[in-house]
C-alpha cells in the first residue's frame, strides 16, 4: 500500500508538468524513490518507417545525475537505435526487452510508446528477484508517463501534417537560440569526421524559414482540400530530407521552419538545395508540380527570436522577389550587397 501511495504522489507531480524537460526529471525521481536502480537511462526517440535515433536526456548511474533539454537533440549524445541489439529490438517490436547482467541483476529496456508511435525508451538495471508488486508499480509509472507524453505530443504538434507547431515553436525558441551556444563544442570524434568530409568550415545551427510558391493559387483552383494534401506531403518531403535529430516545425499556413542540427555553411545550402529539388521534381496528385522558397541565416547565441526571424524572411523574401524556387542564405545575401545589413533595434518588444 506504501508503495501504491508513493506511485500516486509521484504521479501528480508527473501530470502537473508541462515541459518535458521538465516532466523526464520527474520520472527520474520517481524510479529513485520507487525501485532505486542502480543505472538508469532515458533515451528520446525519433523514428521514421525505415530508421531511429536515440537521444540521452537524463538518468543517472556511477557518475551521477544528468538531466539534458528534452527539445534539443545534442549530436555529441545521440545516437542510431541499431547500435544497441537489445533497444533496437523494443522498438521493432514495442514490447518490454530484457537480458541478465551477472548473477544477481538484470537489465530492462521499456518502450515507452501511445498508439504504436515509440516516444521514449527506458533503460535501467533492476534485480533478477525483482518481485510481482514492484513490477506492478513499475508497469503502471512507464503507462501514466506514456499517456502523458502522448497528450503533450498532441498539444505540441500540428493536426494535419504531424510537424510540431507554431506554439511549440514559440515556447521553445529561446533553447534553440541558446543552442546556437554549443556550435563551438562539437566532439573531437565529429570535428575528424567533418575534417574527412573536407570541410574548411566551423559548423553552426541554422534557421531556415521555407514557403510554398503560390499556393493561394492552389487553393483557388483546387480547393482547399488539395491545398491539404499538398501541406501533408510537403511534410512527408520534408522528413525525408532532413536528419532525424533536425526540427522541422508549421509555422502557420503554407510556411514551415527548419532548425538544422550543427553543419557547415556549404553543407546547410547542400541540405536546402536538395529539398528544393525534391520538391520540384515531385509530382503531387491533381495538382503537378509546386515549388518552394527558401530563405536562412545561422543562428547567432547572442540573437533575440525577432532578429533571426526576421532576418531569414529577408533572405526568405529576396528568393520570392527574384523568382520564387530558390535558396537564399541571409549571410551571403549581405556579403555580396544583395541586401543592407539592418542593425538591431534593442528597443523592440519581443512577442516571444
Amino acid at each position: 500500500m506504501n508503495g501504491m501511495l508513493q506511485l500516486l504522489g509521484h504521479i501528480l507531480r508527473i501530470s502537473s508538468r508541462r515541459d518535458r524537460t521538465e516532466i523526464n526529471g520527474e520520472l527520474l525521481e520517481a524510479m529513485q524513490e520507487l525501485f532505486n536502480p542502480p543505472d538508469l537511462r532515458l533515451l528520446r526517440c525519433y523514428a521514421n518507417e525505415n530508421r531511429a535515433l536515440i537521444f540521452d536526456v537524463a538518468g543517472f548511474g556511477a557518475e551521477g545525475k544528468y538531466s539534458r533539454n528534452a527539445y534539443l537533440p545534442d549530436p555529441r549524445h545521440c545516437a542510431p537505435i541499431d547500435a544497441d541489439p537489445l533497444m533496437a529490438t523494443a522498438w521493432k517490436t514495442l514490447n518490454l526487452q530484457r537480458e541478465p547482467v551477472g548473477t544477481d541483476w538484470q537489465r530492462l529496456i521499456f518502450p515507452i510508446a501511445q498508439d504504436k508511435k515509440l516516444h521514449y525508451l527506458l533503460d535501467c538495471v533492476l534485480p533478477q528477484d525483482f518481485d510481482s508488486e514492484n513490477s506492478v508499480l513499475l508497469m503502471g509509472l512507464t503507462e501514466f508517463f506514456a499517456k502523458h507524453i502522448a497528450l503533450l505530443d498532441y498539444g505540441e504538434t500540428d493536426t494535419l501534417t504531424d510537424l510540431a507547431n507554431r506554439k511549440t515553436f514559440d515556447k521553445h525558441l529561446f533553447e534553440v537560440l541558446g543552442s546556437a551556444a554549443l556550435d563551438g563544442m562539437m566532439s573531437d570524434e565529429e570535428n575528424v569526421k567533418r575534417r574527412r568530409r573536407g570541410s574548411q568550415h566551423n559548423v553552426y545551427h541554422w534557421l531556415a524559414v521555407c514557403d510554398i510558391d503560390k499556393f493561394k493559387s492552389i487553393n483557388d483552383t483546387h480547393g482547399h482540400l488539395m491545398g491539404d494534401e499538398v501541406l501533408v506531403v510537403m511534410a512527408q518531403l520534408m522528413r525525408r530530407s532532413f536528419r532525424l535529430a533536425d526540427q522541422l516545425f508549421r509555422f502557420g499556413g503554407e510556411e514551415f521552419v527548419v532548425v538544422l542540427q550543427p553543419t557547415s555553411p556549404a553543407d546547410a545550402l547542400g541540405v536546402f538545395e536538395r529539398l528544393r529539388k525534391t520538391i520540384e521534381a515531385h509530382v503531387f496528385s491533381r495538382v503537378g508540380h509546386v515549388t518552394i522558397s527558401i530563405g536562412f541565416t545561422q543562428l547567432l547565441a547572442s540573437d533575440s527570436p525577432s532578429m533571426v526571424i526576421d532576418r531569414a524572411d529577408e533572405a526568405l523574401y529576396f528568393s520570392k522577389s527574384n523568382g520564387r524556387n530558390q535558396v537564399a542564405l541571409y549571410e551571403d545575401l549581405i556579403d555580396s550587397g544583395k541586401l543592407a545589413k539592418k542593425e538591431p533595434d534593442h528597443g523592440d518588444v519581443e512577442l516571444f
